[in-house]
Parts: structure tokens; sequence; C-alpha cells
């Protein structure tokens, strides 16, 4: 068992999976929403999708932070999260415009005060209006902010996001093909529309990533900060401190706080300009969230063997969290973005016309695989010194 799941985490939700397979796939089975008919209006030329999600553990990792360094401002970066793993999921259907988006914060009171709520409703809504300048327009709600100590440690932040949409403007991935290349999207570095460098880390393994490469001295100090049933030997294991200085592969200098809070990019900017001008020439898109670089394997229309042969080099933050904790490379990919967190997927012509427009914002982008076929789902990172199958 790894440490993923002694930790009590799941990168593929088996339990989850298991509870809701008799529940409808929705008009689209391989998209990465579920989808159904417009029942808001009863227009059958339009699909209705409500999708929820969240920034997960990564708010524990804030609190530490703000705990430590009394930086309170970290925790805008959480409602970015929040707001991005849902966002970014809707856009790997093709939307990208006229969302609603409602808020959900479940916080222990005598922990968390009102000025951190602050942060995250009115950081959430900055965020929009930033969003905005680019062709998205979410419109905040509200939502619900609880107070349940007795049901959480600290805070948890989530959000729901609906939407009404044509349906001949959906990305189902049931164009994937044999002959198909995959065009990733750098998670890392520091895009046209962000203030400042990202890791590329996201909002997810945020567990493994807080437990390896953390010191011991937080369990100890923060008992509020983890499952105290969990055995010693896999809590907090790492060496390193929120406050310890990283050199970043620009060659910057940035606490390991600030890599592994780097709040999830968002893609919005460039997809809009995808999907809005070059609907047609896309086959597929997938969000590399819940199970890293496997995530595709779920989202394929067929028996297809997927090849991820010149993925970006891994970022600094994963480094660092496989050096801490020892995991192997294999696990590392299953937990982990690795450095690429969206798969478009495109006839080859097509690639080069992709990557362009992403670099346009400063994100890097290139081909990292291809698709063929197969007797089976199949797919093959491969890495400078083995080839990983899943």
């Amino acid at each position: 068992m790894n440490l993923y799941s002694q930790r009590g985490v799941s990168a593929h939700k088996e339990d989850v999976l298991e509870a809701t397979k008799k529940l409808s796939k929705g008009l689209f089975p391989n998209a990465f929403c579920k989808l159904f008919p417009d029942t808001l209006c009863g227009d059958d030329l339009y699909v209705n999708v409500m999708h929820a999600d969240g920034a997960g553990t990564k708010s524990i990792l804030a609190y530490l932070y703000w705990k430590e360094t009394g930086d309170i401002s970290i925790w805008e970066g959480i409602a970015k999260d929040a707001i991005v793993m849902n966002l970014d999921d809707l856009l790997c259907v093709g939307i990208h415009d006229q969302i609603l988006f409602n808020s959900t914060i479940d916080r222990n009171k005598h922990l968390i005060p009102g000025n951190v709520l602050d942060q995250i409703i009115n950081g959430s809504q900055y965020f929009f209006n930033q969003l905005s300048q680019y062709g998205t327009n979410i419109h905040y709600l509200g939502g619900e902010t609880a107070d349940v100590g007795d049901v959480v440690r600290t805070i948890a932040v989530n959000g729901t996001m609906a939407a009404r949409w044509p349906k001949n403007k959906i990305i189902s991935n049931d164009k994937i093909q044999p002959g198909d290349v995959i065009v990733g999207l750098a998670s890392f570095g520091q895009a046209s529309y962000e203030s400042q460098y990202n890791s590329g880390i996201g909002s997810n393994g945020l567990t493994s990533a807080r437990h390896d490469s953390l010191n011991k001295i937080y369990a100890d100090q923060y008992k509020e900060s983890y499952d105290n049933q969990l055995p010693d030997e896999i809590v907090y294991i790492g060496k390193n401190k929120l406050t310890d200085e990283i050199i970043n592969e620009k060659g910057e200098s940035i606490t390991l706080g600030k890599l592994l809070l780097s709040p999830t990019r968002t893609f919005a900017p460039i997809l809009n300009q995808i999907l809005e001008k070059h609907f047609d020439k896309i086959h597929g898109l997938i969000h590399c969230s819940g199970g890293g670089q496997t995530k595709c394997l779920k989202y394929l229309p067929g028996d297809f063997k997927i090849t991820k042969d010149n993925l970006f080099t891994p970022p600094i933050i994963f480094k660092i969290i496989q050096q801490n904790s020892g995991c192997g490379l294999k696990e590392m990919y299953e937990v982990f973005n690795m450095g690429c967190r969206l798969e478009i997927y495109c006839n080859k012509q097509d690639a080069a016309l992709f990557i362009e427009i992403a670099k346009s914002f400063s994100v890097d982008a290139q081909i990292i695989g291809k698709v063929e076929a197969n007797d089976k789902k199949l797919l093959e990172i491969h890495t400078n010194n083995e080839v990983i199958v899943y």
C-alpha cells in the first residue's frame, strides 16, 4: 500500500466510483463532466451541468502558513483553488462563459476567525472580476458558510458551478481516435494573467505533499492539522519547514510554503480563444486533476493505448516531495500532475496552433504524447529512467 492510501486518500476514488456506479452517466458518458438534458428551459438544443469540487486539504497548508507567518492574504489562493478546480473541469466539456457559482465553507470557528472568511469570500469575487477580462463571466450567488467544529478540524473550502450550454458546443471526448496527438499545457511558470511564479502543484495530492515534505514539528505544534489516528511514521515525515527558501527553475528564491500554496492555474483565458475560434479542431480535453497523469484513462471513448513520451521536466516542487518521501515515479505520476495539468487531443497538424495560443499567454505547451489503437485501455509514461505502465 502506498503512502497516499495509508493516509486515507485515494487517487482514483474507488469507493466513490463503487457508490455511484448505478447512477446515470448523463448524455455523454466520456465527457469530463456529467451533462443532462436542459430541464431548466426544456430546450433539446441545450444541456445543463452542475459540478462540485474544492481546494481539498490544501486549506490545511494555508492554515499552517498563516499561523506560522501571519500572512492572511494566503487564503485568497484557497478561494482561487476551489473555483479553478470547478472551472477547469467545465472548460474540458467546452463551457467557458455565463457560469453560476456557489461557495460552501465549513469552518471550526474557534480556529478560523471572520477575517479569514473575508479573504476567501472577497478573494473569490476579485478572481471572478479578473476572469471577466478574458471572457469568462462567473456570477457569484453566495453559498453556505457553516460553523461546524465537530465536523471539520480547521476549514474546508468548496464550491459548485452550474451552467446551461448549447449541445452542439460540447466537448464529449468521443472524437478522440488513434493517430491523435496530445498537446500538454504546463501547470508551472508564470502565465501572463498570473501575478507571480506558479509551482504547478494545483490542488491534488496535497495530503501527500504536506506530510511528505514538512517536518515533524508541525505534528507536534498543530495537532488540529491532521488525522490523529494516523500512524506516527506517516505523519509529517519530511525535512522541510514552510519558511525554507527554495530555488525554482527560473533561479528565483521562494519559500516552500509559497510553492505548496501556489494557486491552481486556470487555463480559461487560453481555452476561451481555442473554444471560440477552433472548436471543431478539438477531439478531447482532459484536466489532469485527481489521478494525475493517469486521469486520461477514465475518459477515453475506446480501447486505446496512450503513450506520453515527451512530458515536461517536472518542476522543483515535485522533486522536493519525491526526495522527502522516497516515493517511486509510478506513484508520483499517479498522484500529481507533475507539471502538466491540461491535455488537448487533436490532429497532429493542428497541434502547432494550440501550442502557439498557449504560449501567447506565456504558458508553455508541447506535444506530450499520442493515441494508438489497442485491445485495452493502456497508458505508458516514458521518463529518463523508465517506462511506467498503467
